[in-house]
């Protein structure tokens, strides 16, 4: 059975030392063991941005897509051999910016993936300019006199959406963390786990997370998560971030609907011979 470490390359991330992708890496890494997968077994696809550089430092299959599209791939994978665990792996730009349109309809299908969202609001790996997420306000490279525009609520875009499970964690809850990808890695449907990820460049490493822990709660384990219209006013909650699952519901996934693979994969059939010239036709 492999181990927390079998999912990591001998490659020493490049991250600064006190990124919270190091917490998120831990949290992933443990629950891929926790869950009795092995290395073969998972696809993880990335875009671009400071956790995607992660492609190089996961020990499974992985593929490193362009800015905003680590869910068309991962789609894709989950079409051809839906016997994959497949998890994609994006930032808050790529993820609610250019991926934006792919987080809506995935959501809508529901496909069977779990798409994980850094959350720092800021777009780091090009030094620091504003993201979807910047709060209103906040001096940037990209905003010198404040950013006038308002934040989008990820959480609340996915519920909209049509996910299926929908989760925040936080990036030093590694414990915490850890159980949320379990459950949303389980779970048959779209799953979307923003992590409030603390960026110690762009902002003041000792006030950002003195922020965090100040503001951070659990939701406690009475919280309704069947009940759709209190997780989107919950998600709006201002000056306090919970934590936790805040919607989740059992519908069927887009894999489990197609007739053509319920049987096997895609990738297991044999395509035989296929007569495309009635298709062909209707193009000339």
């Amino acid at each position: 059975m492999a181990n927390q470490q079998d999912f990591r390359t001998k490659v020493i991330p490049t991250w600064c030392p006190s990124c919270g992708n190091f917490g998120m890496m831990t949290a992933l890494t443990q629950a891929y063991a926790d869950l009795g997968l092995e290395p073969h077994q998972i696809v993880m696809t990335f875009d671009i941005g400071c956790g995607a550089n992660g492609a190089n430092w996961y020990k499974l299959y992985s593929f490193h897509s362009l800015h905003g599209r680590s869910l068309p791939v991962a789609l894709a994978v989950k079409m051809v051999n839906h016997e994959l665990t497949v998890v994609a792996s994006s930032g808050d730009g790529g993820g609610y910016g250019e991926g934006g349109n792919h987080m809506l309809h995935a959501g809508r299908r529901n496909i069977d993936v779990t798409y994980i969202i850094h959350n720092n609001e800021r777009y780091s790996l090009t030094t620091g300019q504003y993201s979807p997420t910047t709060k209103t306000g906040q001096v940037t490279k990209t905003s010198p006199d404040g950013l006038v525009e308002h934040p989008i609520n990820g959480l609340q875009l996915a519920l909209v959406s049509g996910a299926t499970f929908i989760a925040r964690g936080y990036a030093d809850e590694i414990v915490h963390l850890r159980e949320l990808y379990k459950k949303a890695i389980k779970h048959q449907g779209f799953s979307v786990v923003e992590v409030l990820q603390p960026c110690d460049i762009f902002y003041d490493e000792k006030k950002i997370r003195q922020a965090y822990k100040s503001r951070i709660y659990k939701l406690d384990k009475s919280w309704p998560t069947k009940n759709k219209s209190i997780a989107y006013n919950k998600a709006a909650e201002s000056g306090k971030y919970p934590i936790g699952i805040f919607y989740q519901e059992q519908r069927p996934s887009y894999t489990k609907q197609l007739s053509q693979i319920k049987k096997k994969p895609l990738v297991k059939q044999s395509l035989g011979r296929i007569n495309i010239a009635p298709f062909v036709e209707e193009f000339k």
